[in-house]
């Protein structure tokens, strides 16, 4: 079965994309903030406990991330003047109301990641997911001024139905396909893909394998120097406070934020403005054939 939400094209007949300011890479850090149901089991620092309901060294250990983790984490970005891109899951607006309140205040992106990471789109019907989408955006209306405008599934999950529904519901750009360094437009009118990553992402890093802090820098900046080095990419570097928020961790990322964030080179900014800026982009284009015709 061919995969019809996006047409093949090959990197190398596209144009670098043209960053503000002339820039030669958009760097933009994807903060996953994530709601988990107790008893259910989710991703786990042990495999012992993982299928144990409760399973308090799991959930504690996931639970750390709103607790703790991510306030060392703000604190950072706040010292290399970085707005996140929010990646949350609804429920987290009412579970917890001061990370929402310190992240209006400080202008972050939101990206909607679902209800929570305890529940899956994968397998869903089209009018379950439907009425689970209507209920997820009803509790941004309600706690946000605007809802988001990106979408990351909860485990980059999706229905075949589900670029279509979001669509549908104002959201006009997806991370969950992680096939290029480029924003690249979709089958689906009026949406995109932006870049994300699972290669420099902590979870796959740090989770299940014996990576280490000092090696995760290596890699986080290969791979922003390569991106670099070639010109109009994006690099999406995806954190989870509840992992990279560790403190034996986080002074790695710490090195890693204040390196990329003050290289000349670099537009830092959001996964929604990178889409704006493409879609601008994209517009501009068009416009000459419609005058045109």
């Amino acid at each position: 079965m061919e995969n019809d939400l996006y047409s093949y094209s090959p990197i190398t007949e596209r144009e670098p994309i043209v960053w503000p300011e002339g820039k030669k890479i958009a760097f933009y850090l994807g903060l996953n903030i994530e709601h988990f149901h107790v008893g259910v089991p989710a991703t786990s620092s042990s495999p012992l406990t993982a299928g144990f309901s409760p399973d308090p060294m799991n959930h504690g250990w996931r639970d750390y991330g709103t607790r703790a983790g991510i306030w060392r984490m703000i604190d950072l970005l706040d010292e290399v003047g970085l707005r996140a891109s929010a990646i949350t899951n609804s429920e987290v607006l009412t579970a917890y109301p001061q990370i929402v309140e310190a992240a209006v205040e400080r202008d972050w992106a939101w990206i909607a990641h679902g209800q929570t990471n305890s529940i899956l789109h994968t397998g869903m019907g089209e009018e379950e997911e439907a009425a689970f989408l209507e209920t997820m955006m009803a509790t941004w209306d309600a706690h946000l001024p605007a809802r988001p405008q990106g979408w990351l599934g909860p485990a980059l999950t999706e229905t075949f139905a589900t670029p279509r529904l979001l669509q549908e519901r104002g959201v006009k750009y997806l991370l969950d396909w992680t096939a290029d360094d480029r924003p690249f437009a979709l089958n689906v009118p009026g949406m995109i893909s932006v870049p994300y990553s699972m290669d420099v992402n902590d979870i796959g890093l740090f989770v299940g394998k014996a990576t280490t802090g000092s090696q995760y820098e290596e890699m986080v900046m290969d791979q922003f120097e390569v991106l670099l080095s070639e010109g109009g990419n994006v690099m999406a570097l995806p954190v989870h406070p509840f992992v990279v928020g560790q403190p034996f961790r986080f002074k790695y990322l710490s090195r890693v934020l204040k390196a990329i964030t003050s290289h000349p080179d670099v537009w830092v900014t959001t996964s929604t403005d990178i889409a704006d800026h493409f879609l601008a982009g994209e517009a501009a284009k068009s416009e000459p054939a419609a005058a045109a015709a």
